[in-house]
């Protein structure tokens, strides 16, 4: 008998002789989690994600657009990368132009323009499928239409938010997001601009991606302050 053989025996012999019963995750989080409102999940979001050194915006339907010219314009932006085929980068494509921010898509096979991505991309815009409210945390879905190097890669990273699809807890996401019915290759979760800690232990922000993340959090016009 060989030593996997010998291995895979014992294992066998110690295995329990009846399945143990999977746990009730739902139940759990039913009751040590509090139900909370849409404004305060939006609130406790905010809180946590300007603590880990993002920046919100609250913004309505409106003025969403408005309010990311101000913010590239402010950061002497001129260039923005955006997802042609998403509404949000359709509206992008046709209202900045005309206001002096080139708009560029990602249409083609990163070898194609890996240069241009890394060394002329000041800034992309991408949407958030939700967001957690526990955690500060931004959850992304990429995509043909957003691939994951838009949000790795620029120096600063937008994120429009649609307020209603922020979550309690990252189960509550999961459950209401129906993540059990299918997956992308990428869910990228992210709790502010990229960090490290790695060099003298000392806690640096923007070292390996964005060195900014901006939320514009969309909300209903009466909400958006």
């Amino acid at each position: 008998m060989s030593a996997r053989d010998r291995i895979l025996a014992k294992l066998r012999r110690n295995a329990p002789s009846t399945a143990t019963p999977l746990p009730d995750v739902g139940a759990w989080f039913a009751d040590h989690r509090p139900v909370e409102t849409a404004a305060d999940k939006a609130a406790r979001f905010r809180h946590f994600i300007e603590l880990a050194h993002a920046e919100v915006h609250p913004v309505d339907a409106d003025n969403w657009l408005d309010t990311l010219h101000g913010v590239l314009k402010a950061r002497g932006i001129d260039k923005l990368l955006v997802a042609e085929d998403t509404a949000h980068g359709d509206a992008a494509l046709d209202a900045l132009p005309p206001r002096g921010i080139e708009c560029s898509v990602y249409d083609m096979a990163i070898e194609a323009w890996k240069t241009e991505m890394f060394t002329a991309t000041p800034a992309s815009l991408t949407g958030a499928r939700a967001a957690i409210a526990e955690t500060g945390t931004l959850i992304l879905w990429p995509d043909q239409h957003e691939p994951r190097l838009m949000s790795l890669v620029p120096p600063v990273h937008v994120v429009l938010l649609d307020a209603t699809k922020i979550y309690n807890t990252f189960f509550e996401a999961m459950s209401h997001e129906g993540w059990k019915d299918g997956l992308p290759t990428n869910a990228l979760l992210i709790s502010g601009p990229s960090k490290t800690a790695d060099i003298q232990q000392t806690l640096a922000y923007g070292a390996h991606g964005p060195k900014e993340l901006i939320v514009l959090m969309l909300t209903a016009k009466e909400d958006a302050q």
